[in-house]
């Protein structure tokens, strides 16, 4: 008689407000610096894993269709890290969905590992710490330790697998900010970030970026503690550019920006010269986040859909983290 446990877990998408980009350790994805995020609320990844005693192997859906051999080498193989702390041999059929494009910068991969891991272990019947929780997601996806806890949240530095963990700092409804995504493209993009971090230390830029990551941080908490916009904006701009600026720089260079990328980006600079609390942010893609204060978003959404190239407009509020749906 076959044993089947079975759980599902959603985890949302988070957008950093400091960046993490470069590891110290690929295999572990340790980064080169912390970073501080904001998840968010409705856009999510909904994971069912079921541990089979006798499956041949692991088997992935992916959005209602068989996935690719490397998509599912990628989950085999967070799956084989789940099997070893859990101490279980069983292989797993994961059916997972995302309610936002996937490979376009809005977190995808973030979601899908943190989900992963919390439907993984709860379907395995154990319960761990959020916090290790949170490092074990990091090693699928790094940005997904930031999807597992609720709110504001800091991923620190950490020197090792144990101690490099993320935890929230304050609760969604600390301060209502909203993030107006401009979605420029919907494709997939050729060069995915787990690529972009090996690369990132053949740009002559990384270094310095890493070595001021830690004030921006500092200052990016402060802000975010105290609502206080006008520096949040600031500093969450300066570090978005640093970034690319590295990926513009790295061997191969990537160029995730597109012509609509621009003009928002330069449209912000101008909204938020005329009065709206609004600054910009990019992932590894060409979507834009446009982060304001709660008064701003409906005149934000709005003067996005005039701008030509803007294919669509979400909107999520600070949101909650992973979460255990069934099981």
């Amino acid at each position: 008689m076959t044993s089947l446990r079975r759980a599902t877990a959603q985890a949302p998408a988070n957008i950093a407000f400091i960046k993490y980009w470069g590891n110290r350790d690929h295999r572990w994805n340790l980064p080169q610096n912390a970073s501080l995020s904001m998840n968010l609320d409705g856009l999510y990844a909904e994971t069912t894993v079921t541990w089979a005693d006798d499956q041949p192997s692991d088997t992935l859906v992916l959005n209602g269709e068989s996935a690719s051999q490397e998509a599912l080498a990628r989950v085999s193989t967070h799956l084989d890290i789940l099997r070893s702390r859990l101490n279980i041999r069983s292989r797993a059929e994961v059916i997972s969905k995302n309610n936002f494009p996937m490979g376009a910068g809005i977190a995808s991969s973030a979601a899908a590992f943190a989900a992963l891991t919390v439907a993984g272990t709860a379907a395995a019947g154990v319960e761990l710490s959020e916090r290790e929780l949170t490092t074990i997601a990091r090693i699928g996806s790094g940005s997904a330790s930031r999807s597992i806890p609720t709110g504001y949240v800091e991923w620190h530095l950490g020197e090792a697998h144990e101690n490099s963990f993320a935890e929230s700092i304050a609760p969604p409804e600390h301060w209502a900010l909203i993030d107006v995504i401009a979605v420029v493209s919907q494709a997939h993009k050729r060069v995915g970030s787990k690529a972009g971090h090996r690369s990132a230390d053949t740009s002559d830029l990384q270094a310095a970026r890493v070595a001021g990551a830690a004030s921006r941080l500092a200052v990016c908490r402060r802000a975010v503690l105290e609502r206080d916009f006008a520096t949040f904006a600031k500093v969450v701009e300066h570090d978005s550019n640093l970034m690319h600026a590295v990926m513009m720089t790295s061997d191969p260079p990537l160029f995730y920006w597109l012509p609509p990328t621009l003009a928002i980006m330069e449209s912000v600079r101008n909204w938020r010269e005329d009065g709206l609390h609004v600054c910009y942010t990019l992932d590894a893609g060409a979507n834009v986040h446009c982060l304001c204060e709660q008064s701003s978003a409906d005149a934000v959404r709005s003067a996005l859909q005039t701008i030509d190239g803007v294919v669509d407009v979400r909107m999520a509020s600070a949101g909650q983290g992973a979460r255990l749906i069934s099981g």
